[in-house]
């Protein structure tokens, strides 16, 4: 009886609990399920979330993989609940409700539609092209950091510019790096800058609509790291959805290590944000 499906007892994350388990898991080992609407997921939703709404689920089960834990969540619980139950009774390993839903989460969430930012990856990328694309979208958030430098007067805010554009260099030297381990090739690295399309700010957005979207006050530390915070947030949920839409198994492996690399990027700015 489909009824019975109803009362399949679910296990329960709350948002706490989901962060400090999607931190510690790789990004690929888990579904991260959004069963909202389309216009709800478009106006923010958790980086590398999947959208199935809840009307459209029962026909796109086989979407999912029922090996692979699911955390469900909706705008307070209620539609999550119901979607995990329904997960629950059809055979999947784990399923987690998002208890509260998006409105507990306090974290960095994403805006825009599923495919924001995705004409810069065809899927179809051999591996290190995929590090090209990836190096071309840390200069551009750089080249962010960089150009506030000048344009803020409070010393503090200005020190923090500074600081996260040279973490965007540390990132970059990591992919460079992985470049010429994958590659083998002998290339400086002027050479291989060279090589990547222009620059473009981390997640699908410009400069200036993160800035009208999110309205920081730049002279204040405190906005300029939630800047910080929501653009990798977006660029967390870019390369996840990428790595969904990756041709091969090598191309979506580094598309991951990159998701992982912005994931513990985002904790660094969580934890820089409690010391303000």
């Amino acid at each position: 009886m489909r009824w019975k499906q109803f009362f399949t007892p679910v296990r329960s994350f709350d948002a706490s609990e989901a962060k400090n388990y999607m931190n510690h898991t790789a990004g690929d080992a888990f579904t991260l399920l959004d069963v909202r609407q389309p216009a709800e997921y478009e106006s923010e939703h958790l980086p590398g979330a999947k959208l199935i709404p809840l009307p459209e689920l029962g026909g796109r089960v086989p979407e999912l993989d029922a090996e692979k834990p699911t955390i469900v969540y909706c705008a307070i619980g209620g539609r999550s609940r119901v979607a995990s139950q329904v997960l629950a009774a059809k055979g999947f390993r784990e399923v987690f409700n998002l208890t509260g839903g998006i409105k507990a989460w306090n974290s960095g969430k994403a805006v825009g539609p599923q495919d924001l930012g995705l004409d810069l990856f065809s899927g179809k990328e051999a591996p290190e092209e995929t590090l090209v694309v990836a190096y071309a979208l840390e200069e551009g958030l750089f080249e962010f950091y960089q150009s506030m430098v000048p344009k803020v007067t409070n010393e503090n805010a200005r020190r923090l510019f500074g600081q996260l554009a040279a973490i965007e260099v540390k990132h970059q030297d990591r992919i460079f790096n992985e470049y010429i381990k994958m590659t083998g090739a002998a290339v400086s690295r002027e050479d291989f800058a060279q090589k990547t399309v222009t620059p473009a700010m981390e997640g699908g957005l410009t400069t200036a609509e993160y800035l009208n979207r999110y309205q920081p006050d730049l002279e204040k530390a405190t906005d300029v790291v939630s800047l910080a915070m929501a653009i990798e947030a977006q660029a967390l949920d870019l390369y996840q959805r990428a790595a969904g839409e990756a041709k091969t198994a090598e191309s979506k492996t580094v598309l991951m290590h990159v998701a992982g690399e912005e994931r513990a990027h985002l904790e660094q700015l969580g934890e820089l944000f409690g010391k303000l």
